[in-house]
Parts: structure tokens; C-alpha cells; sequence
């Protein structure tokens, strides 16, 4: 995405470059685009930008007017309006008016970012005959793509991304043979990749992914001759990987991912020169990755997860694939045993083997680059205890499913690590070893469930980032801390299955911006606190099993949660479950 943004404001400079001589003479501007201008501004409602206020007074073209830009006669040729990325709260509502349609003389329509822009793309857009960029992405505009937009035969760059768009690609686009850019992506598209897209051979982008795009991913695109990247990911699209793609020797970025292909990788992978990025995940493929994978030598992520792939690993020597930085083969039907040499020897940054079938130690990698590891789901016993000492970069950890065991105490991690999950395993101790004053700022998700932890929960200092803490399944003790309400950032709160006595504290209200509570299957007593309706978030919560009594919270969502909720505990009443005594029931608000 990152790569595809950089792009399209490359092709937007150069093309304002061209459009924008220097300013010798003064050029009033046109009166017919300067009523199609405030055509526009009309159906704008809102606009918290303030990008339009500043189209007022005669002259469009006097440099005042934000956004516009004209040729010398004193026609507009450029509207370029995007939000600034910097601050995600500016956006403009409203509708694209038809009388932008009207301004014959646009060479680049640039309306990006606005967020709660709706309705249709205007048909009269189709009378821009001169438009060579077309950017309407990260809006909300609905409805199909007009098949009129075919007619603009001078477009280089398309891109209506990040809309609610649905209906199949029109045909007719097919016809824009100037094209080099072409994102779709980001919608709700459906039907096939259109064949007439085997006309668009000056492509260098393309992307299509998370659509609802259905068929096979078509074979002319190993026609495009000058492509460098293409997105088909998040559809479903199914069928084999098409062999004229792995000819295509300029592209750099390939993410199939997400689909529904079948059968395996082909030989021809290695003729892919230039490939930086390839990404097949989430897909059904089949057989061994095939050795020739080792030919690719700017390859520097290879994302293979969830598919059905196969031993044997290729055998591949230091000198192959020279560029990887990060390597994902997690849920395949790989029987590893241990790490291959050639991963564990490398400068990597992140390795992902989750469910290879790893057993026995956990394995030594070289610690001077990795940011994040997931071994998570093997077969790896013993202890993790000093193996993160000198791992300066790391930034998450998941071990999860595994056979560990250690205490906890001896878990040395690195200051700036900011995810350690690791469930389901056999680690003891206290929390007390994790959390606690010296715990970095940095920390966000902490997950130890499922293990043998015993002890109490720590006090919570102030300045903690944590955003998931999930302690459940443990043996855990003692009381929850009031210093709780210093977890400002929590979002997710799981302490169920553990030991847990006293009562629920009323400073868990100040946490506003929790999502997930669950306290079930404790030792809890007295009254579900009030306060806890301060939290606005919450779309789950679990108090089951626990000894508390008196009335559930009478407010959203407390009272619209299952009954079983708040089942087996001693005494609690009110909506959902019977009333309380000496109370009649109120209508649920």
C-alpha cells in the first residue's frame, strides 16, 4: 500500500509540473469552471478541512483557491483535495456534484481522504475527455463504477480505493490503453477480473485486493511487460497460479494472499528477477516450495503461510535468496523438526514458523536483528530464559502452544518489546516478574494464559501502555488491585479461571476504553459495581461462575447481555435475568 501511495503522489507532482507554468501573467479564470467549481462546493455539507473556505471571490485561478489549478488561458485543469494524512478526524461530507463534469478542461481530478463523501461517481465524469488522473480513493461513494469512465482515453492513472463501491468491473475499462496505475481495491466488486483488461499493457500497478472477486487469475497478465505490482489479495479467486506470471521480470511486489488457489507453486518462481514481496497466504496450495525460490536474490519477504506446502524445505545455501529479512511458512503440513540452517544463520527481522512440527529446545538465533518471532503452536521444551537477553530489537514474542516450562521470574525480555503471548504452555511463577515498576512503557499485549502462574496480580503503576491482558486459566490469587484504573489503554481484561477472591473494584469503571471483560470462574463476591456503565466499549463481558449478588447494572449493555452472563453466581437480579426483589423490571432503554 505504502508502495502504491508513493506512486500515485509521484505521478500527481509530475503531472502539476506540467499542468502549472510559472505565474508570469495574471489569468482570470473561467466563469463556466468557476460555477462548476461552486457546483461542487454545494453539495459539499461539511467540510472540518476548511479546504473550501478559501474558494471565494471571482478568480479561481489566482492561487487562493485551495486545491484548484489552471492552464494559462484561465481554464482549470487540476482539483487536488486530500485530508491530511497527519490528522484522521478532518474529512468533508457530502455528494460529488454532476457539474464537475462540466469543467472540460481537467487534466487531474485528485478528491482523496474525505471519509463521509457518498453517493455516486457523476456519469458526466465521462465527459472529461482531457483527465489523465482520475483519484477518488478513501471516500465513501457507493453505487457501480460508471462504464463511461472507458471513455476517457488519455487516463493514466485510475483509482476509486477504499469505497463501498459494488457490482462487476465494467468492461469498458478495459478500453483505457494509456493506463499505468489501476487500483480498484478496497470495495465490494464482484464477478470476474474482466478479459478486456488484456489491453491495458503499460500497467505497472494493479490492484484489485479486498473485493469479492470471483474466477481465475487470468493468464494475459503475464503480458504486462512493464508491471512492478500487483495485488489480487483478499478475494476469492480460485484455480491455479498461472505460469506466464512468473515471466514477468520486472515486478517487485506479488501478493496472491487470501484467495481460494489450488495446486502448487510453479518451477518458473525463480525467473522472477526483480520480486521483493511475495505473498500467497491463506490459500490451498499444495507440494514442496519449489528450490528455485533460492534464485531470488532482492527477495526480502516471502509470506507462504496457511496453505497445504509440503517437505522438503528446499536445501538452500547462504548465498541464495541473500536479500530475506522475513520469512513466513506458519500452518502448512511442514515437519520441520528444527529451524533450517539457512533461516537460523541470517539477519532476520522476522521469522514466522508457527505449526512447522519444531521439537525439542527452543532454537539459538542470531539475536543482533530480529523484531518479531512466532514459534508459537510446535512441539519446543525447556526454557526461553536467557535466549531474548541480547535481542535489542525484538518487539513481539509468540511461543504459544508449546511445551515450555520456566519461571517466569527468569524471562529477561528487551525493553522496547511490545507483545509477549505465551498461552498454553507450562510457565510458573509469579506476574509479579513482568509487571512491575521497571515494565516498559513500551508493552502492550501481555497473553500468559493456560499455564501454571500462581501468586497475586501486582499493583499497576502509572504509565503503563497495556492494551491486552489476558492471565486466564491460571492459578492465580488474592484480589484485583484498584490501581487497575491505571491501565488507561486497556481494551481487553481476561482473569477467568483462576482463583480470584474479594470484590470486583469500582475503579475498573475508569477503564472507558475496555472491549473484552471476562472474570468468570472465580472467587468474586458482593455487587457488580455501577460504575463499570462507564464503560461505553463494551461488546463482551463475562461474570459467570463467581459468588456475586445484588442488581446487574441497569444500563447498556449490561442489561441486553445473555442471561448467561451473570449465570451461577449467588444472588444477582435485574434485566437479563429475574427482577429484584421489592423492584419491578423497567423497560429495557
Amino acid at each position: 500500500m505504502q508502495l502504491l501511495k508513493w506512486v500515485l503522489n509521484l505521478l500527481l507532482v509530475c503531472s502539476m509540473l506540467q499542468v502549472f507554468p510559472l505565474p508570469f501573467a495574471q489569468t482570470i479564470c473561467s466563469e463556466a469552471d468557476r460555477a462548476a467549481l461552486l457546483g461542487f462546493k454545494a453539495k459539499i455539507l461539511k467540510d472540518s478541512t476548511g479546504s473550501l473556505s478559501s474558494w471565494v471571490g471571482k478568480d479561481c485561478c489566482g492561487g487562493d483557491w485551495e486545491g484548484v489549478g489552471c492552464n494559462p488561458t484561465g481554464r482549470v485543469n487540476t482539483l487536488a483535495l486530500q485530508r491530511p494524512e497527519r490528522d484522521s478526524t478532518l474529512y468533508m461530507k457530502g455528494t460529488l456534484s454532476s457539474s464537475l463534469g462540466s469543467l472540460l478542461f481537467l487534466e487531474v481530478l485528485f478528491i482523496s481522504g474525505m471519509k463521509f463523501i457518498t453517493g455516486p461517481i457523476p456519469e458526466s465524469l465521462s465527459n472529461l475527455s482531457r483527465l489523465k488522473q482520475l483519484v477518488l480513493e478513501d471516500n465513501s461513494l457507493q453505487g457501480n463504477i460508471p462504464s463511461g469512465l472507458g471513455r476517457l482515453s488519455f487516463l493514466q492513472t485510475l483509482s476509486l480505493a477504499g469505497n463501498h463501491f459494488n457490482g462487476v468491473v465494467p468492461l469498458s475499462l478495459g478500453n483505457l490503453r494509456n493506463l499505468v496505475m489501476l487500483n480498484l481495491g478496497r470495495n465490494s466488486l464482484t464477478g470476474s477480473i474482466p478479459s478486456s483488461f488484456k489491453n491495458l499493457v503499460h500497467l505497472q500497478s494493479f490492484d484489485l485486493s479486498f473485493n469479492l472477486l470471483s474466477g481465475f487469475v487470468p493468464e494475459f497478465l503475464g503480458q504486462f511487460h512493464n508491471i512492478t505490482f500487483i495485488d489480487l489479495s483478499n478475494n476469492q479467486l480460485s484455480g491455479h497460479l498461472p505460469v506466464s506470471l512468473f515471466n514477468l521480470v520486472t515486478l517487485s511486489d506479488l501478493s496472491l494472499s487470501h484467495n481460494q488457489l489450488t495446486g502448487s507453486i510453479p518451477d518458473q518462481v525463480g525467473n522472477l528477477k526483480s520480486l521483493t514481496s511475495l505473498s500467497l497466504s491463506h490459500n490451498k496450495l499444495i507440494g514442496p516450495i519449489p528450490a528455485s525460490i533460492s534464485r531470488l536474490q532482492k527477495l526480502w519477504s516471502l509470506n507462504l503461510s496457511r496453505n497445504g506446502f509440503s517437505n522438503p524445505l528446499p536445501a538452500i545455501s547462504s548465498k541464495g535468496v541473500p536479500s530475506l529479512l522475513s520469512i513466513d511458512l506458519s500452518f502448512n503440513n511442514l515437519s520441520l523438526g528444527t529451524v533450517p540452517n539457512w533461516i537460523m544463520d541470517r539477519q532476520l527481522s522476522d521469522v514466522n514458523l508457527a505449526s512447522c512440527k519444531l521439537r525439542g529446545a527452543f532454537p539459538k538465533f542470531r539475536p543482533d536483528s530480529l523484531s518479531s518471532i512466532d514459534l508459537s503452536s510446535n512441539l519446543l521444551t525447556g526454557t526461553i530464559s536467557t535466549h531474548f537477553t541480547n535481542m535489542t530489537s525484538l518487539q513481539k514474542l509468540k511461543l504459544s502452544n508449546n511445551q515450555l516450562k520456566f519461571d517466569l521470574s527468569e524471562l529477561k525480555v528487551p525493553d522496547g518489546i511490545s507483545s509477549i503471548d505465551l498461552h498454553s504452555n507450562q510457565v510458573f511463577g509469579s506476574l509479579s516478574s513482568i509487571l512491575n515498576n521497571r515494565t516498559s512503557s513500551f508493552l502492550e499485549v501481555i497473553d500468559v494464559s493456560n499455564n501454571l502462574i500462581s501468586g497475586t496480580i501486582p499493583e499497576f503503576t502509572e504509565g503503563l501502555s497495556l492494551k491486552v491482558l489476558n492471565i486466564g486459566s491460571n492459578k492465580i490469587a488474592g484480589q484485583i488491585p484498584s490501581s487497575i484504573s491505571n491501565l488507561i489503554e486497556l481494551e481487553r481484561l481476561d482473569i477467568s479461571r483462576n482463583q480470584i477472591t474479594g470484590t470486583i473494584p469500582a475503579s475498573l469503571g475508569q477503564l472507558v476504553k475496555l472491549q473484552w471483560l471476562d472474570l468468570s470462574i472465580n472467587r468474586l463476591t458482593g455487587k457488580i459495581p455501577t460504575s463499570l456503565l462507564g464503560i461505553h466499549s463494551l461488546r463482551h463481558a463475562n461474570f459467570r461462575a463467581n459468588r456475586l449478588c445484588g442488581e446487574i447494572p441497569q444500563g447498556r449493555p449490561y442489561n441486553i447481555f445473555p442471561a448467561s452472563t451473570y449465570a451461577y453466581n449467588l444472588c444477582l437480579c435485574g434485566k437479563p435475568l429475574q427482577p429484584c426483589k421489592g423492584k419491578k423490571q423497567e423497560m429495557v432503554q
